[in-house]
């Protein structure tokens, strides 16, 4: 049963009210009492539910033909389920009785209007449909939870439109009401009650500025038959009657969750008695729903890879050659980003993350943009922004970014299980100080909407000690057959250490790296002897991997990973600026797509005519059914202080797990 709603009856002439389908009504039978009262009777036409509470102490008991003692604290709950056919078709009469007079002492008579009304839309609990089932005014996580979903419109459905689907309040495709929730306003019983009563549908302020709401007043394959009716300055719309017993109704979110939003907007529709020209509009009944609007989402590298990006500039055609010919072979699609678009700037990775969001109704793509702004800030607003395919940003007001900021040090886990809690769409990974310090961290507003999208909590790492402070520098993960079916890659100094000493115990220490390194600059080989005999390099790199061994900690912890989950792959740092950089390409900041691995070309030493270096990340990867491809970006990123991983990006498939399943 829904809330009371109290109505008081007179001796004097019969009441009239109406009553909502399923909602008690309290009979107030106190306010004026025969004298000598002592026993009531109550009777109801047919329809008409009728209860006796006695007393707070003792269970209601279904009303019947006898009489009831009047004790202070009785009551009379009315209740109807099917709205009416006409108005005052059904009636309540209680009769007032004294054990000294054999015929009642008064009579009292309420008539009765029964309107059934509902605020429905998807609750998304497997057709567990209306109030008989689930509290719409409430939002439950979990598999046998229940809550209507909306999608941030943040799209652009007709490209003749050159701003988001949510930036005004039109529609202005058809295509557009797909990334919006239906909402619809039912009512039955007679439509002569609407003559002196009317619905309003409202919302709070708060939650005006976070949805828009368009009701269809006309053919629903016209754009212009789509009314803004709520959103921003519309807090209230009286609705009127156009399509008699339902009206339909479209929902758009305007903000993701965020700090101060937890994402849970409301909308009301109250039924208003309007009846009296001398008094104000008396609220009946009110029904409500709550929407939650759906997080951000981001895809780790292990899902299938669908679309692989990346940047033409001036001396990278064949790093893009062999980008392309790895996307092939996995089956994706490749974006190239022409260089009269990007600038220059080839650091696509840092200028954008590929996430997407989802409801039962619809799932599309959302590119996150970066506040790092370099020559690539108009590629995703311009290029990727389009139908299906939304755009989202953060930037702080007061335009203080560091590297951080870029998202080369915004990465996300598999799925794991950490310390008795699952993690189904992973964690999210970024990279700031130690605790306590005061180094650099990712600004403020990023943090902020990261963890307000709630399903991927994210993590903080160490980064502060790397030059350019991406997680992308130390850290990757893989596809793997076995155990979570994921590995976790890290570099390791120590790692790269043990196989420079076994090649020179085995007399190769005169091998050489950088042989074969091509360019306009001219690199400097240097041998494995060389490497082993400067102290003051290896006690850096003994540095660099306290480092990283304590982001392993931290990974081990939060991620509920043990050691046979990671793989350390040889790499070995240099300082800059008192800051640590690859030493030779980094290892790691790899493009994984699916079993196929693009990996920067280390140039290691070579020995019996094989870099020591792919082999041994071949060793280390290979048996997890990994296809391992070396490129070359030695010229064109690495000497910049970036990767393969840093100038590429990939959208990929949403996990197939729902985020409204999780359980907190």
């Amino acid at each position: 049963m829904s809330m009371q709603r109290i109505v008081r009856v007179s001796l004097e002439h019969p009441t009239s009210a109406v009553c909502v389908a399923g909602v008690e009504t309290l009979v107030d039978i106190y306010g004026l009492v025969p004298e000598g009262t002592e026993m009531f009777e109550v009777y109801g036409t047919p329809g008409v539910d009728i209860y006796i509470s006695p007393s707070v102490d003792r269970a209601r008991e279904r009303a019947d033909t006898r009489r009831w003692h009047f004790d202070t604290g009785a009551e009379i709950i009315v209740v109807m389920n099917s709205p009416s056919n006409d108005l005052n078709d059904s009636h309540v009469q209680i009769s007032y009785h004294s054990s000294h007079e054999p015929l009642p002492l008064a009579y009292a008579v309420l008539y009765l209007t029964c309107v059934d009304i509902t605020l429905d839309c998807d609750l998304n609990c497997g057709g567990r449909e209306g109030r008989n089932f689930v509290d719409k005014r409430q939002w439950v996580w979990g598999p046998i939870g229940y809550g209507a979903i909306l999608l941030v419109n943040c799209d652009r459905d007709n490209p003749s439109c050159g701003k988001r689907d949510n930036s005004d309040q039109h529609v202005h495709c058809l295509q557009d009401l797909e990334d919006m929730s239906v909402m619809v306003l039912r009512t039955q019983g007679p439509a002569a009650l609407f003559d002196d009563h009317k619905l309003v549908l409202h919302t709070s302020s708060y939650d005006a500025q976070r949805a828009r709401v368009f009701h269809v007043c006309g053919p629903e394959d016209l754009c212009e038959a789509y009314l803004h009716v709520l959103g921003q300055d519309k807090v209230s719309y009286v609705v009127p009657r156009f399509n008699g017993d339902e009206e339909r109704f479209y929902v758009e979110g305007l903000s993701f969750p965020d700090a101060g939003f937890s994402g849970l907007l409301s909308f009301h529709v109250t039924l208003l008695d309007d009846s009296n020209e001398d008094f104000s509009e008396t609220p009946i009944y009110t029904d409500s729903v709550v929407f939650r609007v759906a997080p951000w989402i981001m895809t780790p590298s292990t899902l299938p890879p669908l679309e692989v990006y990346v940047c033409s500039v001036k001396n990278n055609r064949c790093f893009v050659n062999a980008v392309a010919e790895l996307a092939a072979k996995a089956g994706c699609k490749l974006t190239i980003c022409p260089q009269t678009e990007n600038r220059n700037d080839r650091w696509i990775q840092d200028e954008i993350e590929l996430g997407y969001i989802q409801a039962p109704h619809k799932t599309f793509p959302v590119v996150f943009d970066s506040p790092r702004n370099g020559e690539l800030q108009n590629f995703p607003y311009k290029r990727i922004l389009g139908p299906d395919f939304g755009y989202v940003t953060r930037e702080p007001l007061d335009e203080s970014v560091s590297g951080l900021d870029s998202f080369g040090n915004l990465e996300v886990s598999p799925p794991v299980v950490a310390n008795g809690k699952e993690y189904p769409l992973g964690r999210i990974l970024i990279g700031g100080n130690l605790p306590g310090s005061s180094g650099r961290r990712v600004t403020q507003v990023v943090r902020d909407f990261l963890h307000a999208q709630k399903v991927q909590p994210p993590v903080e790492l160490f980064v502060d000690w790397l030059a350019v402070g991406h997680v992308d520098e130390f850290l990757s993960f893989v596809p793997a057959p076995d155990g979570k079916g994921f590995r976790l890659l890290l570099a390791s100094p120590g790692a790269c250490f043990r196989l420079f000493q076994e090649k020179q115990k085995w007399g190769h220490g005169r091998a050489l790296l950088f042989e074969g390194v091509t360019g306009q600059n001219q690199v400097k080989t240097i041998s494995i002897n060389q490497v082993l005999s400067d102290e003051n390099f290896i006690n850096y790199n003994k540095f660099v991997q306290s480092c990283i061994d304590w982001n392993r900690e931290v990974l081990k912890r939060e991620l509920g990973l043990c050691d046979r989950d990671i793989i350390d792959i040889p790499q070995l740092f240099k300082t800059e600026r008192r800051k640590a950089a690859a030493f030779f390409p980094d290892l790691v900041n790899m493009l994984v797509l699916g079993n196929y691995l693009g990996i920067p070309k280390p140039f290691g030493p070579i020995i019996n005519g094989r870099c020591c270096l792919e082999e041994k990340v071949r060793s280390l990867l290979e048996p997890l059914g990994l296809h391992c491809t070396f490129i070359d970006d030695f010229t064109p990123y690495h000497m910049l202080h970036g990767e393969v991983h840093c100038g590429t990006n990939v959208r990929r498939q949403p996990f197939s797990f729902k985020w409204w399943n999780m359980v907190f």
